[in-house]
């Protein structure tokens, strides 16, 4: 296999519940390009269309597959060398996969065909809050956040952990470590 294509993109990710969205939008506020989480963006649609949440995520598989189909579609599109914040990279995928007990190989695939410059994962949030799009539970949140943290370090990333602190801190922080990084 060639080596992956370096991109010049990091990735914001944590169980569901840590902060990602809002700490994204805030990386948007300061101007600097993001990524939303795919997911979210496939919930909010197929609600507009009427449907519940119930009917969305009813199938698993499924929509894990329909959210990995169009990671890949988006990053197949987006400049590798332009700064960009994502909220969960392809890896996440693997993750997810792997708790529904899905079918990993395109996902496995696809997470080898590039790098992304670095990651930072969310720590815990003292209070899990389910909202409209959340279908786990606290403990199933817990398990996947330290899955992920897991899966990124397999895949030869140093993770840095983001400290539990303001929305704004949180952006402050990872702005801050995107300057000492290499390169």
């Amino acid at each position: 296999m060639k080596n992956p294509e370096q991109t010049n993109w990091y990735v914001i990710t944590g169980g569901p519940s840590t902060g990602k969205s809002k700490t994204i939008d805030h990386l948007a506020f300061l101007g600097y390009l993001i990524r939303p989480e795919v997911a979210r963006i496939l919930i909010d649609d197929e609600l507009s269309k009427g449907k519940t949440i119930e009917e969305i995520r009813g199938d698993n598989k499924k929509f894990e597959h329909q959210i990995l189909k169009i990671k890949i579609e988006t990053e197949e599109t987006a400049p590798k060398n332009e700064l960009i914040f994502w909220e969960r990279g392809l890896p996440d995928s693997l993750v997810y996969l792997k708790e529904y007990k899905a079918d990993l190989a395109i996902a496995i695939e696809v997470s080898k065909r590039r790098r992304y410059k670095g990651i930072f994962i969310l720590d815990v949030l003292p209070m899990y809050e389910k909202d409209y799009a959340r279908t786990e539970t606290q403990d199933t949140a817990h398990k996947i956040h330290e899955a992920l943290y897991d899966c990124y370090t397999e895949h030869g990333y140093s993770v840095i952990r983001v400290p539990v602190m303001s929305i704004s801190e949180r952006a402050q922080f990872i702005v801050k470590c995107i300057r000492l990084l290499p390169g």
